[in-house]
This record gives structure tokens, sequence and C-alpha cells, in this order.
């Protein structure tokens, strides 16, 4: 959601924008570091969370903008997501 603000406040003029693109950073890494103290690992908390943010980013952002995604831009989208589960299946728990 902030992600999408940034480029929605049009130059961080749009106040409703900015507000919320500042909520939404503050909440994002409130909940981070939430994750990393219940003992979920760093490199996998993270990896999650900026997969998931570059994942939604790309995706709003068609419709929301008007941007295109390329096969080429899908196919590093799925294997974004391939690492992050690759981070946590290698993991020992």
């Amino acid at each position: 959601m902030a992600t999408l603000c940034v480029r929605a406040s049009d130059g961080f003029s749009k106040t409703p924008f900015v507000a919320a693109l500042i909520t939404g950073y503050v909440a994002s890494f409130a909940l981070l570091g939430l994750a990393v103290h219940r003992d979920l690992p760093l490199g996998v908390a993270y990896g999650i969370w900026a997969a998931v943010g570059v994942a939604a980013i790309a995706l709003l952002s068609v419709p929301l903008f008007g941007e295109t995604l390329s096969w080429v831009q899908l196919g590093g989208l799925g294997l974004v997501a391939l690492g992050v589960f690759a981070l946590e299946a290698g993991g020992t728990h």
C-alpha cells in the first residue's frame, strides 16, 4: 500500500496519500519486527516481506496506473516467489 501511495501522491503533493504512505511504511516495519521477534528468521521474514511487496506493486500497478507487465517480468515475479520458497525450505527448524 505504502509504495503505491508514493506514485499516487503525485510528487508528495497529495496529503492523504502522503499520510497513507507514512502510515503504511511504519506499519510494515512494525509487523516485520514483530515477525522477527516471534522467532521467524530474519532472512526468511525479509525475503517474504520484500517478495510480497515486489509482486503486489507490480501486479497492482497494472489496473491502478495502467502499467504493463511483459512475460519476462511475470517470469521474474515467479522467480522471486521461488527464491523466497527456497529460503524457507532450505532453513532448519
